[in-house]
């Protein structure tokens, strides 16, 4: 497959000039520090715009409407969440337990112009956050995202989380903790790739928080 180029990714999800250079700033230092600190894979930086860019930025059009306050759990090099801020969504709060990667997200942040809070604790010691949409990626199980992402949702928010080709049987194990109404979306960055919504989550009174 040929790698996707910047203008490539603005033919899928149009953007402004100032907003694209945004993303390619973003790119270019997400390049350099990934030399340095294991931020992504490097091999997959040859397809950045593919395996990143267009990976983080689909989930901006399944947004609802209104969505004004998101939290991105395990933000790593920003995937999904700094993207998304750059994209415009209006509140945007890192959480990411790394030092280094931290170290990382603010200078993106600084650079880009991006309007996020970094958090620089684990994802229980956070700080309580009333959020319209929780976003995860490649970070844990569903069931265990469900855990985490459940003190900070409000309760007509939703989750987005960006899964492979094991969702169903994740979805199978999740369901012993939890209720929930399911939305499967079609990744358009990689075809073994779903993005699945999550929304109207109750935990089972039955249900044990150990699932390690």
């Amino acid at each position: 497959m040929t790698a996707l180029t910047a203008a490539g990714f603005a033919e899928l999800v149009p953007v402004s000039r100032e907003t694209e250079a945004r993303l390619r700033l973003y790119v270019e230092l997400l390049g350099k520090w990934t030399q340095k600190i294991n931020l992504v894979a490097p091999a997959s930086m040859a397809d950045v715009w593919r395996r990143h860019i267009l990976d983080s930025a689909q989930l901006l059009k399944l947004l609802p409407p209104a969505t004004r306050v998101l939290v991105d759990l395990g933000s790593g090099g920003g995937l999904p969440g700094l993207v998304l801020a750059i994209l415009g969504v209006a509140e945007v709060h890192l959480i990411e337990s790394d030092q280094r990667k931290c170290a990382f997200l603010r200078e993106a942040a600084r650079q880009t112009g991006a309007k996020v809070t970094i958090h620089a604790v684990r994802i229980e010691a956070a700080p309580l956050i009333a959020a319209d949409i929780v976003t995860a990626r490649a970070l844990a199980r569903l069931a265990i995202l469900l855990d985490q992402a459940a003190r900070f949702l409000k309760p007509s928010g939703a989750c987005f989380f960006l899964k492979g080709a094991n969702l169903a049987d994740e979805l199978t194990e999740a369901r012993k903790y939890w209720q929930m109404e399911v939305t499967e979306f079609p990744s358009l960055s990689d075809a073994s790739g779903v993005i699945v919504k999550v929304e109207s989550i109750v935990r089972e009174r039955h249900s044990s928080n150990d699932r390690t």
